[in-house]
């Protein structure tokens, strides 16, 4: 199941990138939809009153914003879809008397919607905007490649030699040699996308493979450090195998930022 899941995930996104760019917006629009509303609830179950339906037409808004309005769209939807948030948390105080709280509790609660907002949406619609530039669409692949060979190598090597713990106190089955082989892996692959799929010098590669390697290793470590303070070991179960779709994505989300910003800076 879980590699069924794995595998339909896999062909959409490729189906979008390759051949109608357009329809990455659905599928990104689809996964923002599903790990804001992960991320909402998982909160809510820590005792935030995040208004999970706002949160998803916010962060579902960005998408189409970022791919249309390019990065303009993307601040300026992302700052609307905050005070969205935050003014049907405050009509919930107002008409809801279940919903009330204190003034520092419902204070946690918008501090917690921008959260959700900046880490789904706004990290996420990077994606969107680097495939919505000319070639970005292979910029997109690049990176989300660059992140799953990351994860497969980590997972070899930590699995096979792994003895040293990189952070136990954040995600405890991490080690430095699992970090050595996602690096290797990385790198490798890197380099031979710069010079077969985004039209770079290899040394390109070789820096293109080491920031996505440090942005995806960061933020695997960040969503284990926000599962920890929740007290759970998954977002959700409603990918078989994959636990939820922000731990399929977590990786992504940093990386993806990171990725447009090399684009900008290469291409």
């Amino acid at each position: 199941m879980a590699l069924t899941v794995g595998l339909g995930l896999g062909l959409a996104l490729l189906f979008s990138l390759i051949f109608v760019k357009e329809l990455y917006m659905l599928f990104a629009g689809v996964l923002v939809a599903f790990t804001a509303f992960e991320l909402a609830s998982a909160l809510r179950f820590a005792g935030l009153k995040i208004p999970r339906v706002a949160a998803v037409i916010a962060a579902v808004a960005v998408v189409p914003a970022s791919f249309y309005w390019q990065a303009e769209g993307q601040w300026f939807v992302t700052l609307g879809g905050i005070v969205f948030v935050w003014l049907w948390r405050l009509v919930e105080v107002v008409v809801m008397p279940s919903h009330r709280g204190s003034v520092r509790s419902i204070m946690r609660d918008l501090g917690a919607g921008v959260f959700v907002m900046l880490y789904v949406a706004f990290l996420a619609s990077f994606t969107v905007l680097l495939t919505a530039q000319d070639g970005g669409q292979w910029w997109t692949l690049a990176m989300l490649i660059v992140v799953v060979v990351s994860d497969i190598g980590a997972y070899a090597s930590g699995l096979s030699f792994g003895k040293h713990k990189m952070a136990p106190n954040i995600s405890p089955g991490k080690t430095w040699e699992g970090f050595a082989g996602a690096a290797l892996a990385a790198i490798t692959a890197g380099i031979l996308l710069a010079l077969f799929m985004i039209d770079q010098p290899w040394w390109v590669g070789l820096i293109f493979g080491l920031v996505i390697l440090g942005t995806a290793t960061m933020g695997d470590l960040a969503e284990s450090l926000i599962k920890r303070d929740l007290g759970i070991k998954d977002i959700s179960t409603w990918l078989p195998g994959h636990g939820g779709f922000l731990d399929r994505v977590d990786s992504s989300l940093l990386s993806a930022a990171a990725g447009y910003a090399l684009f900008l800076i290469f291409s």
